[in-house]
């Protein structure tokens, strides 16, 4: 009777084990449903965003696409496309170098500011 006695406790530990996870696990569940539609919203927000962005772009804009505009849009692209591989590096080089400046001058103000508020 004692096998039996330790079987059933075991038994009723291990059930019990698999509520407690299963309670677990539901919470982990609507924690991730919660997050999703949370996240839903922001994108839905953002798109919305982007989108009235993108009309009022276009508004700005009609009209003002002329042939000339066109014209030189076209030679620049054409330009860019036969710029030769050492000239296209070092444009970029230079692109890289003037957002490593900004960076660095952001951080200068960051700190200037941080000891500002510090005193």
């Amino acid at each position: 009777m004692k096998k039996n006695a330790k079987k059933s406790i075991v038994i009723g530990a291990i059930g019990a084990g698999v509520a407690a996870l299963a309670v677990g696990l539901g919470k982990a569940f609507r924690s991730m449903k919660e997050s999703a539609k949370a996240q839903h919203e922001v994108d839905k927000a953002e798109f919305a965003a982007a989108k009235a962005e993108s009309k009022a772009f276009f508004e700005e804009n009609r009209g003002r696409n002329t042939f000339a505009k066109a014209k030189a849009d076209a030679k620049q692209v054409w330009d860019d496309a036969h710029v030769s591989p050492s000239e296209r590096a070092a444009a970029e080089q230079e692109a890289r170098e003037e957002r490593i400046a900004a960076a660095k001058a952001r951080v200068e103000a960051a700190n200037a500011r941080y000891e500002a508020a510090k005193k």
